[in-house]
């Protein structure tokens, strides 16, 4: 584990290391049936923690400008069963401050009750976390179901219906007895330093962890949007490396589309004035993906609502269902056969001191007591083939299954 994760932390657990520290922040807040989310930024160290002390989290669409420091967390598709989610930072830990702190504005007496469970759970070593109310509905979804969809989203294609499609599928995996979140949380930091890695667990909703590769929308302390058209996939083994990546015809045009839907999205509130670079093979833990950049200077443009304009026009990207977004979604809902939840939603802290970072909700796992549930997608083409889509699927997955087997699953 690397140095970052071995600080210790004196207001919040004397001289235990952040492992401990994040566990018993999670755990005091799930006694107390609070939400909280953990997070680490792309190429940081620094591991940041907040708790809601609100019982209601529920927000209608998201609005990033002027909002209270805190983690948003929203479902592939807002709906009665799940809703947009805000925890707000009543409670703040930060690896780099070593330090549990309240916001000012934050319940008095909830606080007082928080840090003496704190205080009571740091010492215990006990561990929980929110399990979902529906968790006995999860089943993972047959390999024949999903090449069916898939050979149905060609001939859809094929017939000119839509242009591309995701299809994703879930899978379960068990957990030993002494699985700890925290432990996770840190195992997916260290093992994938270039993607966004968080941890969140909200009553009734459940916990939910990843590591993913996918900026939706970013603005940094210096007034600097950023958003990525990221598709194509290939594995990454000892002999392949960015420069030498060969792309298929298949991959190029499907990133092609996303960058097409980023672009159109401009159009659609007449931002003219963008930077664009790529597009260009990066590295996301076992895989490589083609992705463009997209940057804009707000200082110089005169858009300040461009965070939550773009976010409401990006999501569901056509990275995570399609093109055009309209009948691709309907297949999707129609062909699909299972609830993506808060897969391939998306998350990510608003207002923090470096910024609004939301990320789109892959390579995500949702933690019930005994099992974790995996998910993974595939963009599908007129070229796709079923045999490959599924075995692209099963290698993002990957990303989650490998760390958890490494704590002894």
């Amino acid at each position: 584990m690397t140095k970052a994760f071995d600080a210790t932390v004196s207001a919040a657990s004397g001289t235990e290391p952040v492992a401990a520290t994040l566990s018993a922040i999670l755990t005091a807040a799930v006694k107390l049936g609070f939400a909280v989310a953990a997070w680490r930024l792309p190429e940081t160290s620094d591991i940041n923690i907040a708790v809601s002390l609100r019982q209601q989290h529920a927000i209608a669409q998201p609005v990033l400008e002027n909002s209270p420091f805190g983690f948003l967390f929203c479902p592939f598709q807002a709906n009665e069963a799940h809703g947009n989610l805000f925890i707000k930072a009543d409670i703040f830990y930060n690896s780099a401050a070593e330090t549990v702190v309240a916001a000012a504005d934050a319940p008095p007496a909830s606080v007082a009750a928080y840090y003496e469970v704190l205080e009571h759970v740091k010492n215990s070593g006990e561990v929980k976390w929110h399990v979902a109310k529906r968790a006995g509905q999860e089943l993972e979804q047959p390999e024949t179901a999903f090449k069916d969809a898939v050979k149905a989203a060609v001939a859809a294609i094929e017939a000119e219906e839509m242009e591309k499609v995701v299809l994703s599928r879930k899978d379960c995996m068990a957990l030993p007895e002494t699985f700890s979140p925290a432990a996770a949380f840190l195992a997916m930091a260290e093992a994938y330093p270039r993607a966004f890695v968080s941890l969140v667990s909200v009553p009734e909703t459940g916990t939910w962890l990843g590591a993913s590769p996918e900026i939706l929308v970013s603005i940094d302390q210096q007034q600097i949007f950023r958003t990525v058209a990221l598709a194509g996939t290939q594995p990454l083994n000892n002999a392949t490396t960015t420069a030498n990546a060969i792309w298929r015809q298949k991959e190029i045009e499907e990133q092609s589309l996303v960058e097409r839907y980023v672009i159109n999205c401009f159009k659609k509130i007449r931002l003219r004035e963008y930077m664009e670079s790529g597009p260009k093979t990066v590295i996301a833990g076992n895989l490589m993906h083609l992705r463009t950049d997209f940057k804009v200077d707000m200082k110089e443009q005169p858009f300040p609502t461009l965070g939550s304009d773009m976010l409401h026009l990006l999501h569901p990207t056509s990275a995570v269902c399609g093109m055009p977004k309209e009948p691709a979604l309907s297949f999707i809902l129609e062909h699909e056969g299972y609830d993506r939840c808060f897969f391939s939603g998306f998350l990510g802290p608003v207002s923090s001191a470096q910024g609004t970072h939301i990320y789109v909700n892959l390579r995500c796992t949702k933690l019930l007591q005994q099992q974790a549930i995996i998910y993974a997608g595939a963009g599908i083409t007129a070229e796709s083939s079923p045999e490959k889509e599924w075995v692209e699927t099963k290698y993002k997955m990957l990303t989650v299954s490998r760390v958890l087997e490494s704590l002894g699953v």
